[in-house]
């Protein structure tokens, strides 16, 4: 029997770029006749056409499966709910601008069925057409990921990537709310190939995600995936205690030794206004841990399916 490949695609008003998408989808499907294909969209509350235009893909081929949030729940719930919905023996995350090319996909099954690998995922080797600030900063966010938390994340590592039914059952234990799923899939483990390819243009419309998105994800991702925040707070606050144990004693010998009056208001101001800004970062560090707790306590649902075509569709999870 045929293996089914299940392909799990966000949307978020991405009508422009669906027909370049699916033809790329179609093309790569055909060349490959030993396996089986369910393209899986998942549309996170577009505001134009898009779920217009996956219905009627979803009319003219049976393959395609399309779920419509109530409202945009963001991409990290957008993969979620696909694999909660997938049902491939291979599942793969893929973005819909063709920026993760379809055409890899042939390589990526060959070395899955080497058996040598549980996973195949992608990394661009090269940031042709991206801002200089940004791509000086998400390099900056790669190394500093890889230093200070347990998930393997590769420089320019992508969403896109094939893997194994075991690997995503795998991901779906780990039902948090708060999700970083590039932090998610290193941190399960298993084997990992992975496989550079040039950095691709949009086909279509415009990216989604602006320069201080990224920032918040990148936030998102090193809270989520290590404690060393809080441990720089801590030793902070212990480096200015010492600090501040030091210059008491200087002022006591100074006094003691030369009879100097303390004067300098203006040097005290700046220190009490530098130590009270350093406890405001500090509390601001612990603030974005609580938040995170207090989002996962409250146990709201990932994502709400309001349409979709497939016949036993987990709507809520």
């Amino acid at each position: 029997m045929n293996r089914l490949v299940s392909l799990i695609i966000p949307c978020y008003n991405e009508e422009e770029s669906l027909d370049y998408l699916y033809a790329a989808l179609a093309e790569v499907s055909a060349g490959l006749p030993q396996y089986r294909f369910e393209f899986l969209f998942v549309n996170d509350g577009s505001r134009d056409g898009t779920l217009d235009k996956l219905k009627a893909l979803a009319q003219a081929d049976p393959r395609v499966v399309y779920y419509s949030f109530s409202r945009n729940f963001g991409k990290e719930a957008a993969m979620y709910a696909g694999f909660c919905n997938a049902a491939g023996d291979y599942i793969a995350v893929m973005d819909a601008d063709l920026q993760d090319p379809p055409s890899l996909l042939p390589q990526m099954l060959a070395d899955l069925e080497s058996g040598d690998y549980d996973s195949v995922a992608t990394r661009r080797v090269s940031r042709a057409g991206e801002p200089p600030v940004r791509s000086f900063f998400a390099r900056m966010f790669y190394r500093l990921i890889h230093r200070i938390s347990d998930a393997d994340m590769m420089d320019g590592a992508r969403d896109f990537r094939l893997m194994r039914r075991e690997m995503v059952d795998a991901i779906l234990a780990m039902g948090e709310y708060n999700r970083f799923s590039k932090g998610i899939f290193g941190w399960v483990g298993f084997r990992t190939k992975w496989l550079p390819y040039e950095n691709v243009e949009r086909v279509a419309g415009t990216t989604k995600w602006s320069f201080w998105k990224l920032v918040k994800y990148s936030i998102d991702g090193i809270i989520n995936f290590s404690q060393v925040p809080l441990s720089l707070a801590a030793w902070g606050g212990v480096g200015l205690t010492l600090v501040s144990f030091l210059m008491i004693l200087l002022v006591i010998v100074r006094k003691l030794l030369f009879g100097d009056p303390v004067d300098g208001w203006a040097s005290l101001v700046c220190i009490i206004t530098f130590i009270g800004g350093v406890q405001l970062f500090c509390m601001g560090i612990m603030g974005q841990y609580l938040a995170k707790t207090y989002l996962e306590v409250k146990g709201r649902p990932h994502f709400i399916v309001s349409q979709t075509n497939a016949p036993n569709p987990t709507r809520i999870r």
